[in-house]
């Protein structure tokens, strides 16, 4: 059998920043509008600093102005709120993103809660969690969405294709249950405590795995021909490379698995590159909401 198709997330993610950024351009030119993203972060974690400064660079090719806040890691709840709602209420701001993790003095849940469900670009509010769940139109979580865009692309008509989730975080395991649900997908999501775990695996057509551990789903876990979306990224030793060197892997054991899935995403440069540009696109959409406009298709 032949190595498995690789799904290219970081040139499908390329396509989809031109299209939205062709969209954006169209909606400055006819209405005079320019979507505003703004990134509330607290604290320099260096990890954060990266993926904000990627976003605020990305969002700038696209046309989308970046505004937001950038805090100490002792700004106190009540001033952060505060900020929230400031941003709530400026008319040129279409989408908030609230970098986590927080400072643990700081309720995450309470300041997701706080932003207005039409600026919830990341589809954390609970509000946006229950139109999802039963059908409706509201934003959906960015990596969730990245993942189901890969798997339209590269298997068209998913309905009755058995999927395996495995992982059942708020953010990436239930919302990727309830749009492959909405695929007509027959849905599985596991988890540490699932009998029989790689069993379970082998019978996936579609199999996601969002767990957070390195490689922990191996090449014997994977059914002939399935499609594999590793959404782990995970950053261990890597002695091979020289002292105190590390590389990033995925939550699947890739050599492994490529020899025997049908597709599979890499890590890096799968996953991820969806995140921010659907991120970017979920800014679009909000935009267009707001402001009573058909979102093109993209």
């Amino acid at each position: 059998m032949t190595d498995a198709a690789l799904i290219d997330g970081k040139a499908r993610a390329a396509e989809l920043r031109a299209r939205v950024g062709a969209a954006v351009a169209d909606l400055e030119e006819r209405h005079g509008t320019v979507p505003g993203l703004a990134v509330v972060q607290l604290g320099d974690d260096p990890a954060s600093s990266v993926y904000v400064n990627s976003k605020n660079r990305l969002a700038a090719e696209c046309g989308i102005r970046s505004l937001g806040f950038h805090g100490s890691g002792d700004t106190g709840e009540a001033e952060l709120l505060a900020e929230i709602d400031r941003l709530n209420g400026d008319d040129d701001v279409d989408g908030i993103l609230v970098q986590l993790p927080l400072p643990d003095h700081i309720d995450a849940g309470r300041v997701l809660e706080r932003i207005d469900p039409v600026k919830d670009v990341d589809g954390f509010h609970p509000v946006n969690v229950g139109l999802l769940v039963t059908g409706g139109e509201a934003p959906v979580p960015c990596t969730p969405l990245g993942c189901l865009l890969m798997l339209r692309e590269q298997l068209g008509d998913m309905s009755g294709k058995t999927a395996v989730i495995v992982g059942r975080s708020n953010i990436v395991g239930k919302p990727m249950a309830a749009l492959l649900t909405r695929e007509h997908c027959t849905v599985t999501v596991a988890h540490s405590r699932t009998r029989d775990l790689p069993a379970v695996c082998r019978g996936a057509d579609i199999l996601v795995a969002a767990v957070g551990r390195p490689e922990m789903i191996r090449g014997d876990w994977i059914g002939p021909g399935a499609t594999v979306i590793d959404v782990g990224i995970n950053r261990i030793a890597a002695p091979e490379r020289g002292p105190d060197r590390t590389r990033l892997v995925g939550d699947v054991a890739f050599d492994e698995a490529r020899t025997v899935a049908g597709a599979i995403t890499p890590v890096p440069g799968g996953v991820g590159p969806m995140t921010i540009a659907c991120l970017l696109r979920n800014t679009l959409e909000a935009a267009c909401r707001r402001r009573g406009r058909s979102m093109p298709e993209l």
